[in-house]
């Protein structure tokens, strides 16, 4: 019996950007994937399912065998343990930065140059923590899930770090883009045990993967 390869998807950007990859590589899905409820969808590929998490959920269903591969964000994967995990792929996919953003009129580089101590907001904690000590700025970082915008509006932060691809929201927010810390684009991941233990069922979903998102790149 031929070994069935789970891989883990969140819906949204990615999930829409993944869907044209797939169907390069000759997959399609039975449902309509951001309409239906189910987590767990067939695909036209018996030996290829998908379950949907959420995004920052995809690397833990990989690295504990609940999901052989999986598409993520670079910025889940710098704030996640990847030990046991394989990231053979940028898919090209997702694109944006992650940035320091502070409110209209906040001179954020005489700050830093005088050496205060910056109140920042993020849900990437060890980035924007990598980021300022490199930096050698002093920050207090808050911990925040969503609506990252609203703190430096409301006082609870001089700064946030946070993922901006338009920079639509922050103008709308009377917030600007000071700093970008790098790019960022979703890859594939893979289990390292898995790619062992399913290596034959692998490796090919890998080849078409890689094959569709050079296409890709070579269409920009």
């Amino acid at each position: 019996m031929n070994a069935v390869v789970t891989l883990a998807l969140s819906k949204g950007r990615i999930f829409s950007e993944t869907l044209p990859l797939l169907a390069a590589a000759g997959v399609t899905l039975d449902d309509d994937g951001e309409a239906t409820r189910k987590l767990i969808l067939p695909t036209s590929d018996p030996g290829l399912r998908i379950i949907i998490v959420r995004a920052s959920d995809v690397p833990t269903y990989v690295q504990y065998g609940a999901a052989d591969m999986g598409v993520a964000g670079k910025d889940m994967l710098l704030e996640h343990d990847m030990e046991g995990l394989y990231q053979p792929i940028d898919l090209g996919i997702a694109r944006c930065r992650m940035s320091v953003a502070v409110p209209e009129g906040f001179d954020y580089a005489r700050a830093v140059r005088m050496g205060a101590r910056l109140r920042v907001a993020t849900k990437y904690l060890k980035t924007a923590r990598e980021h300022f000590e490199a930096k050698g700025v002093h920050v207090d970082l808050i911990k925040l899930y969503g609506s990252m915008e609203l703190a430096p509006l409301t006082g609870l932060a001089d700064a946030i770090v946070d993922l901006v691809s338009t920079g639509s929201t922050l103008r709308a927010n009377q917030l600007v883009e000071v700093e970008q810390i790098m790019p960022i684009s979703a890859r594939l991941i893979v289990s390292q045990s898995a790619l062992k233990l399913k290596h034959a069922a692998i490796q090919p979903l890998l080849e078409k993967f890689r094959g569709a998102a050079a296409a890709r790149s070579g269409a920009r």
